[in-house]
């Protein structure tokens, strides 16, 4: 999640759920999640966020590599093909950060949170106050030592901004007490055994709840117990457009989608945690909302990033069902062959057991101005210690060294008569402005394009690569990683195009959109 990302595994444990409707007997009906990108935090703390994720990363796919590779999503009940549901996405430049947010609802009555929308994690998690479950188990600390004096949102009441610092605002906490439908999970369970990242061992009875105690490398830290509830999603008919369009309005069919595994943060340290009152896990995982929430709703997710500098009010959507914009008939056209105009495009989607939860793809090459570029293959091969993973908790595109060198290298050339500047974290850097009239330059930016198996193309917007970094100044906005080591497409990469992830038939699609409706 780059750009605190919530640094890393950002922990994000929703599990298991199924859908009930709660009105309406309409079976064609769709749901949706509101995407929000969070004022702009400095590129250095942003590369630093991300190289801290890449620590993560890295370490976490070495212990995946000596795992069998049997675990798989577990399958929920299927929907019919035409239901979807939408949620609120937006960029989080407002509040510093390089993360999107997601406006999430939980517990029975729904208490609204502001959660970080992270690819990477497979446990979701609230900041939360301590649940009387815990209150007489030694594996557990003191809760939050703060005040909660102010009651908690009620569902149709507006979301206030997160708190820049800790403690969070009065209110912005789960009370599991106060839901009908919360339940802790068991120390002895297979979830809490088997399937959550970080759980600590001490089980004093078998009943005791499940405890985790997730570390991260800048030093954070969330710790809690997990159970599951009830997340609250507005339904829709015909698919995400009118799913979206539900989200927005007040007369909204709502239903439940239960067994949502949760964990509740009861104490946290460190920055990576106060910009949002938790995380949503995206990733692929047989806990994580994601895999969940696509089980019941056609196999598959999307979401669309909008410029990750865009002004709050700047709203796209998470989706789980079929995207319209993404059917077979706007596939056919343009999938895998080049197209005059930006189409979908399609790519084999890799849920390989050494880069999970990640999200990874096949690159078959890397391009500038239609030129191929001298890289070594096993850059991109996760067998030689390669690969290729799309994560929208890193800011900045991360290429490993190989790669790297030989793509800035020709970027740098196209853009050698301009003037160079250095700022940190970036290597090239240059002076955009013009000395006679004090404007921006007129200059060319070389076209970048990333070259997927099944013949697809992905070429960014020039502001993805060559991106502003201070008035009058760009730099090419990709970072060097570590060889051997993964490559990835961070979000302001990703950012102005619609992705889907088909966990189902193993496919991502992807196309050019402006993502506001």
């Amino acid at each position: 999640m780059a750009g605190r990302r919530m640094t890393l595994p950002l922990l994000v444990l929703l599990a298991a759920a199924f859908l009930a409707a709660t009105t309406g007997s309409n079976s064609k009906s769709s749901a949706v999640f509101e995407l929000i990108h969070r004022e702009q935090a400095t590129w250095t703390e942003l590369a630093r966020n991300d190289r801290e994720r890449m620590a993560f990363i890295s370490s976490r796919g070495r212990r995946r590599a000596a795992e069998t590779g049997t675990a798989t999503a577990k399958p929920s009940k299927a929907a019919p093909a035409s239901e979807a549901f939408a949620m609120p996405l937006s960029s989080g430049a407002y509040t510093g950060t390089g993360q999107y947010f997601v406006r999430f609802r939980v517990g029975t009555p729904a208490q609204p949170f502001l959660l970080v929308a992270d690819t990477g994690s497979d446990l979701t998690w609230v900041k939360c106050l301590r649940p009387a479950a815990a209150d007489d188990d030694p594996a557990f600390g003191a809760g939050y030592g703060y005040s909660y004096g102010a009651p908690a949102p009620t569902d149709s009441s507006p979301l206030p901004a997160p708190s820049s610092s800790s403690p969070p605002p009065h209110g912005r906490v789960f009370r599991p007490d106060d839901s009908r439908t919360w339940a802790p999970i068991p120390c002895s369970s297979d979830t809490c055994t088997a399937s959550l990242p970080f759980s600590l061992a001490a089980c004093r009875t078998p009943g005791s709840p499940c405890a985790y105690d997730y570390r991260y490398k800048d030093g954070s830290a969330a710790r809690g117990t997990v159970g599951s509830d009830s997340a609250t999603i507005a339904l829709s008919g015909r698919g995400a457009a009118a799913a979206a369009v539900a989200s927005r309005s007040r007369r909204q069919r709502r239903a439940k989608l239960r067994g949502v595994v949760l964990g509740c943060t009861t104490s946290y340290s460190g920055d990576s945690f106060v910009a949002s009152d938790g995380v949503l896990s995206l990733g692929y995982s047989n806990i994580s909302f994601a895999s969940h929430a696509a089980g019941r709703f056609g196999g598959r997710f999307s979401y669309c990033l909008v410029d990750h500098l865009a002004p709050r009010n700047a709203t796209s959507y998470l989706t789980f069902g079929r995207n319209p914009a993404l059917s077979p008939a706007a596939r056919t056209a343009c999938a895998g062959t080049p197209a005059a105009v930006p189409g979908a495009r399609q790519t084999p989607l890799l849920l390989d057991h050494r880069l999970r939860p990640f999200y990874a793809v096949t690159v078959n090459g890397v391009s500038v101005d239609g030129e191929l570029l001298k890289i070594p293959r096993l850059v991109w091969n996760i067998e030689r210690g390669g690969g290729t993973i799309l994560d929208s908790g890193t800011s900045l595109t991360v290429l490993a060294s190989p790669a790297y060198r030989v793509v800035v290298a020709a970027l740098s050339k196209k853009l050698a008569a301009l003037p160079r500047v250095i700022m940190d974290p970036f290597e090239y850097c240059y002076n955009w402005t013009s000395p006679s009239t004090g404007e921006d330059l007129t200059v060319p930016v070389p076209d970048l394009a990333f070259h997927l198996a099944g013949a697809a193309r992905l070429q960014p917007p020039a502001k993805s690569y060559v991106i502003d970094a201070a008035p009058g100044v760009k730099c090419i906005g990709v970072q060097e990683g570590e060889w051997p080591g993964v490559s990835v497409i961070g979000n302001i990469l990703q950012q102005e195009h619609l992705w889907e992830f088909d966990t189902k038939n193993r496919r991502l699609r992807f196309m050019r959109s402006r993502c506001t409706q």
